[in-house]
């Protein structure tokens, strides 16, 4: 199980993108999958796959009103596993935001810049070689020259001031002497403790393999932890010293290299935060923010959301000059945005995703697969505790709609015997779910697992369960949603070997 860290990790092979084209048509890598028993919707399907098992669709019964997902479980493999035709629900593209599905990360392989934007880079890098007094010179990690990834760093700069030669050279000038003035590489040795873990901390990565970065300043809420970190001008100081520090250790596990991931996913948490009204704390972020602007341009590929003003934005995405995702936005925040609204331009506009409470999760797995959520924002990650060491942040998760009033039914058959383990979340709960299992012998009776339960929001966020399997059958997890909400299924599993 992945820890949770101030440290970003190799990240993994970034997942498959959500396709919405109606008539993909993928092959199943695992020859044990079997393929079978596909189920329909009515109205829409959606569908994800969940390794190594096979893929699940959503159906609506029109007499009663119950649905299914019908998972087979193969023993013995199949040497040529047949092609599964996925249905995508085109439905669903269009309730994106048009900002999420036009945002675009620049580049940064010369072959796909423009003509102008190829000369200035080559003459940016002619200024660099003329004016640095030490070519061994080199920042966040990279040499400045004669290395394969200088031109990612300098990329940023010139973005930075929209490819003006001059103006980056005196950027970047500027940054190398803060640098040596703010002594950055002794810092990156330096103890600054482990207070601030929770407000900032790094976790999973995106769907591009982007890792993600959470900001959640209601922690500052804690008038203790508050106290600690922004009572005094001393204190503010080591604030932003471990600041500047989380980040230079998150940038130095980017990759620089042509076409590699060297941005950030940012997610940042208005629940409950402080606000502009703590004026210690906007003395503390203003400065932070000016150094962030000044020091590193374009770092960050999204952030999650919402926010109001722009002010608002930099204060709480401060290392960004890219797109900005904002949960838990409050009503009023939204308000001022929709006021100011008609007064950005469209650029400025498609930067930022915002999401309220009810929305939080729904935004965050349009970007981020939900096993690599942190389960209190919805997902399935619990790498804050030993909840369920069966699963780890890299199990894949299957989504499921359930439709208001209706029931949704998991099937998952078993052609051997084996212990399987699962767990499961409806976000936000207010249904009542059900587990049992279902022998293939006529003469056998079904094992309720769990009886039809009730669970509210205030239970815990994700049940976990295992069965012991001796001989064939059927396990039949069932979500009722009796609200008039469409809500969100989330499920995995994993066969173990049959013991005694």
């Amino acid at each position: 199980m992945a820890e949770n860290d101030n440290s970003n990790p190799t990240p993994p092979p970034p997942p498959p993108h959500e396709q919405t084209d109606p008539s993909t048509v993928t092959t199943l890598p695992d020859p044990e999958l079997k393929p079978e028993l596909p189920v329909t919707d009515q109205n829409e399907q959606q569908h994800q796959q969940n390794p190594p098992l096979q893929h699940t669709e959503s159906e609506t019964d029109s007499k009663d009103n119950t649905s299914q997902d019908v998972v087979a479980v193969e023993p013995e493999p199949e040497p040529e596993p047949e092609p599964v035709t996925e249905q995508r629900n085109l439905q669903q593209q269009k309730k994106i935001p048009q900002n999420l599905i036009s945002f675009k990360e620049e580049s940064n392989r010369v072959s796909d810049l423009s003509d102008s934007e190829r000369t200035s880079l080559q003459q940016f890098k002619k200024l660099l070689t003329e004016t640095l007094t030490d070519q061994q010179v080199s920042i966040y990690g990279v040499p400045l020259l004669a290395d394969e990834r200088t031109d990612t760093i300098l990329l940023k700069f010139l973005r930075a001031r929209e490819f003006k030669v001059k103006e980056s050279l005196t950027m970047i000038n500027n940054t190398l002497q803060w640098r040596k003035d703010f002594n950055i590489d002794s810092l990156l040795d330096e103890d600054l403790g482990d207070d601030l873990d929770k407000v900032v901390f790094m976790h999973g990565f995106s769907r591009e393999g982007h890792s993600v970065c959470y900001n959640v300043y209601g922690e500052f809420q804690n008038k203790e932890l508050y106290d600690k970190t922004f009572g005094s001008e001393e204190r503010r100081n080591r604030f932003l010293r471990w600041r500047i520090q989380f980040l230079e250790k998150s940038i130095r596990k980017l990759d620089f290299n042509p076409g590699g991931v060297n941005t950030v996913f940012q997610v940042n948490d208005l629940k409950n935060s402080p606000g502009p009204a703590k004026k210690e704390l906007r003395v503390a972020t203003k400065q932070a923010l000016q150094l962030l602007q000044d020091n590193y341009p374009e770092f960050v590929a999204k952030q999650s959301g919402m926010i109001l003003c722009i002010h608002a934005v930099r204060h709480w995405c401060p290392f960004s000059q890219d797109m900005k995702v904002f949960i838990n936005v409050p009503w009023w925040y939204l308000a001022f945005y929709t006021m100011i609204n008609p007064f950005l331009t469209q650029r400025t506009k498609s930067k930022f995703v915002f999401a309220g409470p009810n929305k939080s999760p729904d935004t965050l797995f349009k970007y981020i697969s939900p096993e690599q959520v942190p389960v209190q924002y919805g997902g399935l990650s619990v790498d804050f505790c030993d909840c369920n060491p069966d699963f780890s942040i890299n199990d894949a998760t299957t989504e499921i709609p359930v439709k208001p009033t209706t029931k949704q039914t998991v099937e998952i058959a078993i052609y051997e015997k084996c212990i399987i383990v699962w767990e499961l979340r409806v976000v936000g709960w207010e249904v009542s779910y059900s587990a049992e299992f279902k022998p293939d012998a006529k003469d056998a009776y079904a094992v309720i697992i769990q009886k039809a339960t009730k669970m509210s929001p205030t239970d815990e966020p994700v049940v976990s369960n295992s069965f012991k399997v001796s001989e064939l059958g059927k396990l039949f997890l069932t979500v009722d949603n009796p609200t008039l909400k469409k809500k969100r299924l989330l499920y995995r599993f994993k066969i173990k070997p049959y013991t005694e």
